[in-house]
């Protein structure tokens, strides 16, 4: 199939940038500001280079790679920047302007002329790059390329360090008092220990752990607002650990010859004792210095704006893309994904201009919100059974429509709901795996918050599940450490080439006006979204896995309904809930005894694969059971590992499978022979392009696979 290229509406040349929404100056905002009142960007090129030399990009040719950063301003008296955080207390220069820095890295066209028009923003995770650029990058991705996007990184988060070259960082202000005194204010955080070890270092986490920590005001851990607490698992009573146990500093050096009680140091905790990875500990103490980290979103905004419509910036350098860019789609994955939907729901779509930043948002695996946007806030924390349960990035709406009614909180507007207020909400694709229902609460985003009724998308969104899969997609391995999981941990259902087609279906849809593919989800009316305890999978036993070269019979399959609840939250009065922003007074939260509704996709009783939703390839030609989750093995603990998923595979006869008394279908009598299991795998991947989610190259490239790799004679 041959994927038109979208003309350039302003033709070839750069001479009718205002007919393209360009400007040859950046004299005025659009607010009526003045030159001396309008935010200056400033584009500094660090490195331009080609961008896998030798390889042509279909018609589109050679691309290069750009890196360089670009450095703004943020005006604290333009309303469209109200709601950030603390704005008001961050240095301004002699503009009276904030300032900040982002780092960027662009991939584009040495031939613009042969762009599609589109830009395509992926967000950083955590700073890190996640897609074209990534070192173990898809090569189905190269469809971008050959339709000629111009490809966009650049960060948003303003607690990454830079810890290594590629990782994209953002410079934020620090907010201080009027008098110019350190600003403080309660912080707590989760210490995950992995291995027993006598001290950790802030802030820690599985998913925060290499951010920069907040600094505690004090070293003086018996001042009030420090403690460090214990317990084993979410649920059990904490445990306080007396201060004199416990010091901000570093006890370890070379030879091991630094007893506690250490060395001070603010960014380490050193545990007389040692930490013990049986249990979770929470550190609260009170922090100084906190970043104006919703900096950020006005960064993100004002920076896409920068290359999509201006000719040059502040100093006249020019844009390497002026004139060139029709469209913006904003993509993000996971955290990031997380971030694109508080970027939406936070109003930031709105450019200063009045206009549109993105035209579309594909959230990817993405269910809740990202804390960017608080006072102490933490952008990069997770929201796990055991890591961050109670964290930020856990109140803000999960509904997307503007009158969504939230009857546990008794609050009413959705995501969607500042963007419709000001015509500035984009084309939305909300993606979710498994995972996300499990392990991150993603079903009240399909029904109301008590979970009696489905919930009706605003016609501008659709919401996508990719039936059972793992929040990381396929797996390149499934491993099994039994000490660890209590199954084989991974999934064999790939996503990744389900995204490619539904991110092409957003492109028609911004572009050319083609709608895409209705949601595709669980439901309450059809019984294929449930409560967990209703979930009712097949018998699964008598297999082994390889651990360490030896075959280990995996246990037999015993479901436990474990699930991440969802509960209503109070960080003090200064803190705005719906909004995820504000300032935490009360840390850790209160939990206020209302629970929101967490239904799963219900399985298929003699697969254990999924009802409901995008069903891959590898599920509607399976050669196993791919599990949304998975149990953690370590005794006395109680609950999912992280965000993996588990794969039990099928017997291969059928003498196998009745000898063991798994009930589901073994491969033998699933598919008889290799050639019908091609046969099946073939029809699957057609029906996926018939149905516009998966695109033609890629359904070959899963066919010539089952050629290639037979499971039957």
């Amino acid at each position: 199939m041959q994927y038109p290229t979208r003309p350039l509406a302003c033709g070839m040349a750069l001479l009718a940038l205002a007919g393209c929404g360009g400007s040859d100056n950046d004299n005025d905002n659009g607010n009526g500001n003045s030159a001396a009142a309008t935010p200056r960007q400033t584009l500094a090129i660090t490195a331009q280079q080609d961008f896998t030399p030798g390889v042509s990009y279909g018609q589109v040719g050679a691309y290069e790679q750009i890196s360089g950063t670009l450095k703004g301003e943020v005006d604290p008296k333009d309303p469209k920047n109200a709601i950030i955080q603390d704005l008001d207390l961050a240095p301004v220069n002699d503009r009276g302007m904030v300032e900040y820095s982002a780092d960027f890295v662009m991939l584009k066209p040495k031939d613009m002329s042969r762009a599609n028009g589109v830009l395509r923003y992926d967000a950083p995770n955590r700073g890190n790059i996640l897609t074209m650029l990534a070192p173990d990058r898809v090569p189905g991705d190269a469809v971008y390329l050959e339709r000629g996007y111009v490809v966009l990184y650049s960060a948003w988060q303003g607690d990454v360090p830079k810890s290594s070259p590629a990782r994209l960082t953002l410079q934020v202000p620090t907010a201080k008092n009027k008098d110019g005194t350190a600003i403080t204010g309660p912080y707590a955080t989760e210490l995950v220990i992995n291995a027993a070890t006598p001290v950790t270092t802030l802030p820690n986490g599985v998913f925060n752990g290499s951010m920069i920590p907040y600094a505690p005001a004090s070293l003086d851990n018996t001042q009030p607002g420090y403690a460090l607490v214990r317990r084993i698992n979410e649920a059990d009573a904490r445990e306080p650990i007396p201060a004199s146990q416990w010091k901000f500093a570093d006890c370890t050096a070379a030879g091991g010859a630094n007893p506690f009680p250490g060395t001070a140091d603010p960014t380490k905790i050193c545990l007389d004792g040692g930490f013990d990875p049986k249990y979770i500990y929470e550190l609260s103490y009170i922090a100084r210095d906190p970043k104006v980290m919703g900096v950020g979103l006005a960064a993100l905004r004002d920076t896409v704006s920068f290359f999509r419509t201006k000719t040059a910036d502040a100093t006249g350098t020019a844009n390497p893309v002026a004139g060139r860019i029709t469209n913006t789609i904003g993509q993000g994955t996971s955290q990031s994904g997380n971030a694109m939907k508080t970027f939406l729901h936070l109003g930031f779509n709105q450019a200063l201009d009045g206009g549109k930043v993105f035209d579309g948002i594909f959230a990817h695996v993405a269910a809740r919100q990202t804390n960017i946007n608080t006072r102490f806030a933490v952008p990069g924390g997770g929201g796990n059974v055991r890591t961050d349960h109670r964290a930020f990035g856990q109140t803000a709406p999960r509904g997307l429509s503007p009158d969504y009614v939230d009857a546990v909180a008794g609050r009413t507007g959705g995501v969607m709901k500042r963007c419709n207020d000001t015509g500035s909400c984009p084309k939305f694709f909300l993606g979710l795996s498994g995972t996300e229902f499990w392990q991150l609460q993603g079903s009240p985003v399909l029904t109301d918050a008590l979970g009696t009724r489905d919930l009706a998308q605003p016609s501008n969104a659709r919401v996508y599940y990719y039936g059972s899969t793992q929040h990381g997609g396929k797996s390149q391995a499934i491993n099994w450490n039994p000490s660890a999981a209590v199954y084989p941990a991974g999934s064999n259902i790939d996503f990744a080439d389900t995204f490619r087609a539904l991110f092409i279906d957003m492109e028609d849809w911004v572009v050319r006006n083609v709608a895409p593919p209705d949601s595709e989800v669980p439901k309450l009316a059809d019984g294929t979204l449930v409560r967990p305890s209703q979930v009712v999978f097949p018998v699964m036993k008598g297999l082994t896995w390889p651990v360490g070269g030896t075959p280990r019979a995996i246990p037999e399959f015993q479901y436990r309904a474990l699930f991440n609840s969802y509960s209503l939250l109070d960080f003090g009065p200064l803190y705005r809930p719906e909004d995820e922003s504000g300032i935490p007074t009360i840390v850790p939260p209160n939990v206020l005894g209302k629970d929101y509704a967490i239904l799963v996709p219900q399985v298929d009783a003699s697969t254990g694969l999924s009802r409901s939703g995008i069903k891959a390839v590898d599920v509607q030609a399976p050669l196993g059971t791919s599990l949304e989750f998975n149990y953690v093995a370590t005794p006395g603990i109680t609950d999912l590992l992280s965000l993996s998923g588990s794969y039990i595979p099928f017997h291969k006869t059928e003498a196998a499978r009745i000898a063991a008394g798994d009930s589901r279908p073994s491969l033998e009598s699933l598919y008889g022979n290799q050639a019908a299991y091609v046969e099946r795998v073939t029809a699957a991947a057609n029906d996926l392009v018939k149905k516009r989610f998966l695109l033609p190259a890629d359904a070959q490239r899963r066919i010539q696979a089952a050629v290639a790799n037979p499971v039957l004679p």
